[in-house]
């Protein structure tokens, strides 16, 4: 299949925070894939899963989540966690005007899950269906209980106290996230995912729930929860034995996306 290029543009999102995307597309691409990365991360983390999709004949977009990576926004925090699905609106929007033919599908992995959850409940009817990877719709274990608490009350007089990213530990990569403000994690980690949890039954698009038998970042049973509580008529779950939170950029990770490719196939 011929290949157009790899193109690189920004776009300014509802309150003209400056959204850094990449676009790779072939001619005559057979879906366009929207992927949503996690937490500190940004979009240069996707190339293989990117490469992959490609191989298929899909076109991918990615995008840097407000104050991640290249895009714009005070780095590490948000004011509300809708902010991100108004975010992903935006090139949504983008990619129906441009290919108003193509099929949109949307992959989000751990925190880009969560997002691609609010999204799903917020905006209908303009996908053909998402996937969830390791999808953050359950509290990690690390920030439940006291911690939780204690961080809900200072945030109230410090919103913008900052925190470390416990995912960062060893990490080189410049773009990736060191630390987050107060209101990131609450907004994130509890007003977030207990909005999603309370209006998961408004949740209807076809989805495909994936996620490691032995994730010790996210609880395979919030994917399990989710599975459940939605209303979608058109949902499967798989969970992987053997693999953990990264099972798009792991060893073992082409089984996970040639069940995306087969399942993409059946719905495009």
């Amino acid at each position: 299949m011929e290949f157009l290029g790899s193109f690189k543009g920004r776009i300014k999102s509802f309150d003209s925070t400056d959204l850094y995307y990449v676009n790779d597309i072939p001619l005559n691409p057979r879906a366009i894939i929207v992927i949503v990365h996690g937490f500190g991360e940004h979009l240069g983390r996707y190339e293989y899963v990117k490469d992959k999709f490609l191989d298929c004949g899909y076109g991918v977009i990615r995008l840097d989540n407000r104050g991640h990576g290249k895009s714009g926004g005070e780095r590490g925090h948000i004011n509300s966690f809708k902010d991100f699905a108004k975010d992903i609106d935006v090139i949504i929007e983008l990619i129906r005007n441009e290919r108003p033919n193509i099929p949109i599908f949307m992959l989000g992995h751990s925190m880009g899950g969560f997002i691609a959850g609010v999204y799903g409940v917020l905006y209908k009817n303009k996908l053909r269906g998402q996937i969830f990877s390791g999808a953050a719709t359950i509290t990690p274990n690390q920030a439940r209980g006291i911690k939780m608490i204690l961080l809900r009350l200072v945030n109230k007089s410090l919103p913008k106290m900052r925190m470390k990213n416990p995912l960062a530990d060893n990490e080189e990569d410049e773009l990736i996230l060191r630390s987050a403000t107060f209101n990131f994690y609450i907004e994130f980690l509890y007003t977030g995912i207990r909005w999603l949890r309370d209006n998961s039954i408004n949740y209807e698009y076809p989805c495909l729930i994936l996620h490691g038998e032995y994730d010790k970042v996210v609880d395979k049973e919030g994917s399990m929860q989710f599975y459940s509580s939605i209303s979608s008529k058109d949902k499967d779950i798989k969970i992987y034995e053997g693999l953990k939170h990264e099972i798009l950029n792991h060893e073992g990770s082409d089984v996970a996306l040639e069940d995306i490719h087969r399942w993409i196939e059946e719905r495009r």
